[in-house]
């Protein structure tokens, strides 16, 4: 699943016009890079979430060639976030195996097979891809899987349970791979496909329950989040306009 909901209020005014998804980097939109890397990764089913503009992507989605199946699961009132646009979309999962989750504002060359393999070889409820670079913004890691997460800009956080041994610090990437019993975690919050929530506290949750999440390094590929207009600048220059 492409999360395609966002107003991409941070790049106005290009998204007055065109949704976040289909503003483009390098001469591709932005939705038509990653669904394309998510195909060559072995995806053969895709689904996006959509609210500012959707019509246009929409068009955009029928007119583009994937070879795969792809469905769009709309969200009219208003985004409901990373978990809420989730929850919303449950019906259109096989739930047959794992699948990955993937923000729409993200350029990378990280591995996705690699991301995919290391969470199949695991007994994780979802991997989460994680790098290196300067944020306040932090997932927090021990041995077991994630804990908790802080804001060292504002002073906030967010602790699910003790960490255990070992403890790290890693910014989220935006790209995960979770299991289908993600959904029966969901389900048990009740109005989850009416509101909107972060999927990080569905995942604080379970770890609180004892479920492991965990850490997936992306190593030094190519990673960029385009969410706002000097962001998408940098990475428009660093791939070619």
């Amino acid at each position: 699943m492409i999360l395609a909901a966002g107003l991409g209020t941070r790049l106005r005014p290009l998204t007055e016009s065109t949704p976040k998804a289909l503003v483009e980097v390098g001469g591709v939109p932005m939705l038509e890079r990653i669904a394309r890397r998510l195909v060559a990764a072995g995806v053969d089913r895709l689904i996006v979430n959509v609210h500012h503009l959707s019509e246009a992507i929409e068009v955009f989605l029928a007119r583009m060639e994937l070879g795969v199946e792809v469905f769009v699961s709309g969200e009219p009132a208003a985004p409901l976030g990373t978990g809420g646009g989730v929850a919303r979309a449950a019906p259109l999962f096989r739930r047959d195996e794992p699948f990955f989750l993937h923000n729409v504002d993200i350029v990378t060359e990280a591995d996705l097979g690699g991301l995919w393999s290391a969470h199949a070889d695991s007994d994780a409820l979802a991997t989460l891809a994680v790098g290196r670079r300067e944020t306040p913004r932090r997932l927090l890691f021990d041995d077991h899987g994630l804990y908790g997460w802080e804001n060292a800009a504002t002073g906030a956080s967010r602790v699910a349970r003790e960490p255990v041994g070992e403890t790290a610090r890693w910014p989220f990437a935006g790209i995960h791979v979770a299991e289908p019993r993600l959904f029966e975690r969901m389900a048990a919050t009740g109005d989850a496909v009416h509101r909107p929530f972060s999927i990080l506290d569905v995942y604080l949750e379970a770890a609180a329950a004892g479920e492991r999440v965990a850490p997936w390094d992306l190593g030094g590929a190519l990673w960029m989040e385009v969410g706002n207009v000097e962001r998408l600048a940098r990475a428009r220059e660093a791939l070619g306009g």
